[in-house]
Parts: C-alpha cells; sequence; structure tokens
C-alpha cells in the first residue's frame, strides 16, 4: 500500500478538485497543488501556457524540473518546512523556457497546506513572472555551449544524470535544465530523441567513442575581439 503522503484518497482529491477548479480557471497568475515532492496534482490554463500546454498535461511533472531554482538553499527550506509539518510560505527565486524560446525568470512561491491540520501537507505553487532575459548572440545553428556540449556527450554515452551532474560540475536539477531547454529548442520528446538530434546537427562527432563534441570549425576570435 502506498504512504499517505505519496497519494490523495478520492475524497480529498475531490476536494481539492472543487475548490480549485473554481479558482484556478479565472486567475492569470500561474498555480498549481502540488505533493510534497514537487509532482503536479493540479495546473490552472495560466500555469500550462507557460510551457504551452493544456492543464491535463502536467499532473505528475516535477515542478522543479519547470522552473529551475536559482539558490539550491531556498529549495532547502521548503523540504525541512515539509519535514517539520510547518505551515507557511516560502520563496524561490526561478528561471525557465518559455515556449517561444524566452529565457524567463520570476519568483515561485511556495505555501505548504492541507485540508486540516492532521491531514498531509500539500504545495500550493504560485509564479510571478519578473521579466525576460535578451536573447544571447547565436553561436551558430545548434547554439549550444561547451557544458551543453559536454552534457550531450555524456549523455549520449549512456551517463546517467547523477554521474552527468558529478563530471560537469553541476547538481542533477542543473543538467536536467539544461536538457529540457536542448529538448525543447530541437523540439525532441525525449533524451535518446536528444542525443540523435545532436548528431544530426554535427554537436557530436559522429567518428568518436566515446562519444565527444564535435569541433566548432569556426575559428577562434582575434585577441582582444569582443
Amino acid at each position: 500500500m502506498k504512504e499517505a503522503h505519496e497519494i490523495l484518497d478520492t475524497g480529498t482529491l475531490f476536494d481539492w478538485r472543487n475548490r480549485a477548479l473554481l479558482v484556478f480557471d479565472r486567475v492569470p497568475v500561474p498555480i498549481a497543488v502540488c505533493r510534497t515532492d514537487g509532482r503536479i496534482l493540479l495546473a490552472n490554463p495560466a500555469m500550462a501556457a507557460e510551457w504551452g500546454t493544456r492543464p491535463g498535461e502536467l499532473p505528475e511533472r516535477n515542478v522543479l524540473e519547470l522552473f529551475h531554482p536559482r539558490a539550491a538553499d531556498e529549495v532547502h527550506r521548503i523540504v525541512d518546512a515539509v519535514r517539520r509539518g510547518h505551515r507557511s510560505r516560502y520563496p524561490v527565486r526561478v528561471s525557465w523556457s518559455a515556449p517561444d524560446g524566452r529565457e524567463r525568470y520570476g519568483e515561485l512561491t511556495a505555501d505548504t497546506v492541507s485540508d486540516t491540520a492532521d491531514a498531509p501537507l500539500w504545495l500550493l505553487v504560485l509564479v510571478r513572472v519578473l521579466g525576460e532575459h535578451r536573447p544571447r548572440p547565436s553561436r551558430g545553428p545548434d547554439d549550444t555551449g561547451p557544458l551543453e556540449r559536454r552534457i550531450l556527450a555524456l549523455a549520449a554515452a549512456g551517463a546517467t544524470t547523477e554521474r552527468i551532474a558529478r563530471s560537469v560540475g553541476l547538481t542533477v536539477d542543473g543538467v536536467n535544465y539544461h536538457l529540457t531547454r536542448l529538448s525543447r529548442r530541437w523540439s525532441v520528446p525525449n533524451r535518446t530523441a536528444l542525443v540523435a538530434r545532436a548528431y544530426v546537427l554535427g554537436v557530436l562527432d559522429p567518428d568518436a567513442w566515446p562519444p565527444e563534441p564535435a569541433r566548432d570549425p569556426r575559428p577562434d576570435p582575434p585577441p582582444g575581439a569582443p
């Protein structure tokens, strides 16, 4: 039997839907109800619009895979609050890629909530969009940098996300952020297709094993060039 914090019983889920759907569909702010591990239960149209999809496509997606935290300690505070059963509001600075490829940033607010004082905690997540980063000048058709090329090479070799993170000096969430960005940029559905696309674009060397990034054919800029 699954533990109580992993599932909602039918009555509780019915209550959440009745309450949330009355408000969610009409609120222009991105909102979601999540399990304490970040998996989405309910999302409103404004939240789905941030990802160019429908609300029904977001359940079971992890909110931290969609919105990349800019400071790990802000997430740790929420984890600690859930562990202690604290009910409060916790802001997290986040960034993400919009469906049109623009890099957005803002604040994700997580409220620890429950139906009753004795019921399991859930997270009520709201996202406030603060702005967009100006796009960087294109580096070529694939527009990948050295770090992303290294991540792709390790993924092509079959490395797990944890191993990639250790190899490139990022967190697991950081690696997932780059893989998600590339998947959106190249319109591919999964990691296998992402690696295949990297070879087609010439990002990875087709003659190298273990996989290696392809050598950039463009000449290095002269000393002092911007």
